[in-house]
């Protein structure tokens, strides 16, 4: 008679062929015989998505814990609808036009579009649902397929979202618009729909982000045709246009969020004390804070690390070579790739303090200090070589945050554009807060995103004469809250307090020697 564990091996089995090559995430119930399935739900390798669904998930994940479900959510929408529409569905005018413009966060109600479709929502886990809304059928040329979810297209759905996503998703309506190489690609939808009044409400957003010359063909267009066009902003009011220097949605994203959030910080951080007279005392401070730094930095990670293993790491008495444990410690291991990257750090500080530009050092560096962090893990056989080769090269998704990073096919247009962002930023505080958050909005690496990102602010701190600055485990709720609403919404300000908060307790704790020259 088989054992529970080799009847759970022979569901695990079947779930491995069902996921093929595609390494599919989301099935069918029928997929899996009744008794297999409950085996799989049972252990926590399965999960119920709706009545008839399962999704993969993991039998470590903790209640509570989205990220499963976060990265199935779109292949469940894909099979979802298939499987009950065909080919005749698509998402709204509203979603479609977020994803062309790498909005990456899930939406609380995802809205499917078929002439099949029956008015009725159904919900799903943590919160989030879809609505089946009955609509006519797209012409074909209407809707493209990306990622298996079948949307608008970008010209489309900008003649058909409602006036009101101008004002609710400002930044995503600029960025689309910009996106546009003519505006015929708009005028043929308008025409063919008589649709002036919505001709209008596009000329009027064209011209709040200064491109009179799309404003007057739309509207000169529309009137030759015999259509009244009434121009109209659909804008805010004072909603000031971003400046957008290219039509890469990631990278235009990541400059519309810079300009629009540098104000906030410099509301509410404090003035730069300016590069030290001494630069041997900050280091000798920086040194001094290293156990504090690791222990915080390393538990906000999840990491169980004593200051006794700091100090045995910091020591030389950590010993992979021959103390087992250390070999196979995961928490051992993170705490020496801290160290080995602490150290890389201070070498780049260290540089900055003497005057070296620190845009140009952080993004020389930021890929040997991630390489550092995980160099540990490699030489002990838990990670593979491979995995310190920078850059993912697959997606990833954030523990109980809605929040999407973007594709790893847009990592590098993000992190261009963000490094460039910090090369053209004059005021050292705006350089580090920003810099940190968008660094991990990129979420540019597999793992070790956040403390990388730390180093990163740290860095450019220094470049402001602002001590050394620990965000503490104690904070970890605030902090994670402050890059979730500064990455879905773009409300960057409880981030910015958090980070005024622990820089001004810096400043008392570690005055930074006032320089007898200007910056």
């Amino acid at each position: 008679m088989a054992t529970p564990n080799e009847k759970l091996a022979e569901a695990l089995k079947a779930l491995h062929r069902l996921q093929g090559p595609a390494k599919r995430k989301v099935f069918k119930s029928a997929e899996l015989t009744r008794t297999l399935r409950e085996r799989l739900i049972d252990a926590g390798f399965l999960a119920g998505a709706a009545k008839g669904w399962v999704y993969l998930t993991n039998p470590q994940a903790k209640p509570g814990d989205t990220t499963p479900w976060i990265a199935s959510f779109w292949e469940f929408c894909s099979a979802y609808a298939n499987d009950r529409y065909g080919a005749d569905w698509n998402v709204s005018p509203e979603q479609s036009l977020l994803l062309a413009v790498e909005h990456t966060s899930i939406p609380n109600q995802l809205i499917l579009h078929s002439q099949a479709a029956s008015d009725t929502p159904i919900h799903l886990p943590f919160g989030n649902s879809i609505y089946n809304l009955k609509s006519q059928p797209k012409d074909a040329d209407d809707v493209e397929v990306v990622d298996g979810i079948r949307r608008l297209t970008l010209p489309v759905a900008l003649t058909l979202v409602p006036e009101n996503f101008f004002k609710a998703h400002s930044l995503s309506a600029q960025i689309a618009l910009r996106q546009l190489q003519s505006p015929s690609q708009l005028l043929g939808p308008l025409l063919e729909r008589g649709a002036s009044v919505v001709a209008g409400r596009l000329a009027g957003a064209f011209r709040h982000v200064g491109n009179d010359r799309f404003a007057d063909e739309v509207v000169g267009t529309m009137s030759s045709a015999q259509y009244q066009v009434r121009e109209h902003n659909p804008f805010e009011i004072d909603d000031r246009p971003v400046i957008l220097r290219t039509k890469n949605p990631v990278a235009g994203r990541i400059a519309a969020l810079w300009q629009k959030s540098r104000q906030v910080v410099l509301n509410f951080f404090p003035a730069p004390p300016g590069l030290p007279d001494n630069s041997a005392t900050y280091l000798e401070q920086v040194d001094e804070v290293y156990k504090s730094d690791a222990y915080h930095s390393l538990s906000i990670e999840g990491y169980s690390v004593t200051l006794e293993l700091i100090e045995r790491v910091k020591s030389g008495n950590w010993d992979p070579e021959e103390n087992e444990d250390d070999k196979k410690n995961r928490n051992a291991l993170a705490a020496r790739g801290y160290w080995e990257a602490f150290q890389l750090v201070k070498e780049s500080v260290s540089r900055i303090l003497d005057g070296d530009d620190a845009a140009e050092i952080v993004e020389q560096q930021h890929n040997a200090w991630f390489r550092a962090l995980f160099a540990p893990s490699v030489n002990a056989g838990l990670l593979k070589p491979r995995d310190l080769a920078g850059y993912r090269n697959h997606p990833v998704y954030l523990m109980t945050s809605d929040y999407v990073p973007p594709r790893h096919e847009a990592v590098m247009d993000g992190m261009t554009a963000l490094f460039e962002q910090i090369r053209e930023e004059s005021e050292p505080g705006v350089r580090a807060v920003l810099g940190h958050w968008l660094f991990g909005y990129v979420h540019p690496y597999p793992d070790g995103n956040g403390r990388t990102a730390r180093f990163l602010l740290n860095s450019l701190l220094a470049s402001g004469g602002y001590p050394w600055t620990i965000i503490r485990v104690e904070d970890r709720n605030e902090y994670l809250a402050g890059l979730n609403a500064a990455s879905i919404s773009g409300n960057v300000k409880p981030f910015v307090e958090l980070m005024q908060k622990r820089v001004n307790a810096a400043l008392e704790e570690r005055p930074v020697e006032k320089p007898s020259h200007k910056m």
